[in-house]
């Protein structure tokens, strides 16, 4: 899916359903489509923030020249502040600590005082190349949740579903009055989720698409693009994709030993070449889940079939 043309609506309340708002952070980029959207949720004198977003506009993890949209006058914060209005944040939720969703929820609870509540901290060095943001290392919750755990407030109940893959701390969060799920970088309508080794578990990554097919959610709300109406049908689509990637790359390894980059040559024609490092680390997450497996080894940096 193209990036739309701007303006986008960066800085501005956007009404999602009775129970959910939304502002878009200025960092858009071809890693965060228009931007990291932050949700808040309720419409009574306490609400809940969820992806906090970026501290500045610089969120991304790779300059793009689709950065520096406004935020119509207001930093992301700001802008955050003026759409809760006169309700107090009950608390600052995180589906993950990636750059583009944490950061500014030490300066959301500076200002306010609200808790941090949510997933658990991740501080993993990963060197390898990139399609998405580095760790924050500055997160730190005030409370952790498990799997099923729920969150109150006076029009609102929020579960978190546990949704390991992207990362290994990584939560969608459910709205139990309307059946919607806010599903961080799990599942986007634009594109498919960054898999990166050695955080990043393919095994685990499609475990959690079923658990998410299983639940049947009336809309997806993602922390990227468009919200999800047709649920079921794209955590489906999402599956297929992954599961003929693998395909693709027992098919190669049938004909003979490759190495990861012979291997992104054959499977990705036309592939933009700056993406090419990124769709290595997708590759290498399926192979490392296909070893798991007993379905391939590997020997240095070939890998080859298990006959």
């Amino acid at each position: 899916m193209d990036i739309p043309a701007k303006p986008w609506p960066t800085g501005l309340s956007e009404r999602c359903e009775p129970l959910v708002r939304r502002v878009l952070a200025p960092n858009a980029s071809h890693y965060t489509f228009t931007g990291t959207q932050t949700y808040i949720v309720g419409a009574a004198d306490q609400v809940a923030v969820i992806d906090p977003g970026p501290a500045d506009a610089a969120g991304e993890s790779e300059p793009s020249p689709f950065k520096g949209a406004d935020t119509n006058g207001k930093g992301h914060v700001e802008a955050i502040l003026a759409a809760v209005g006169p309700a107090r944040i009950a608390a600052i939720m995180c589906t993950h600590t990636h750059r583009d969703h944490s950061p500014a929820a030490a300066v959301l609870k500076a200002a306010t005082g609200a808790p941090i509540i949510g997933c658990a901290p991740l501080t993993i060095s990963d060197d390898g190349p990139r399609a998405d943001s580095a760790f924050d290392h500055s997160y730190a919750p005030d409370r952790v949740l498990k799997d099923g755990e729920r969150l109150t407030g006076p029009d609102w109940t929020i579960e978190a579903v546990a949704t390991p893959g992207h990362t290994s701390n990584h939560l969608c969060y459910g709205l139990v009055e309307s059946r919607a799920l806010f599903t961080g970088d799990h599942v986007m309508a634009w594109s498919t989720s960054v898999v990166s080794p050695p955080d990043g578990d393919m095994a685990a990554y499609m475990a959690s698409l079923d658990k998410l097919y299983d639940r049947g959610d009336t809309v997806f709300y993602p922390a990227h693009g468009p919200a999800i109406l047709k649920t079921r049908q794209l955590v489906r689509g999402m599956l297929g994709h992954r599961r003929s990637r693998e395909a693709q790359i027992l098919r190669l390894l049938a004909q003979a030993p490759h190495v990861i980059p012979d291997m992104v040559a054959a499977m990705y024609k036309g592939l933009d070449p700056r993406l090419t490092g990124a769709a290595g680390r997708s590759v290498l997450a399926h192979l490392i889940d296909l070893r798991s497996r007993g379905q391939v080894s590997d020997e240095g940096e070939q890998w080859r079939v298990i006959s």
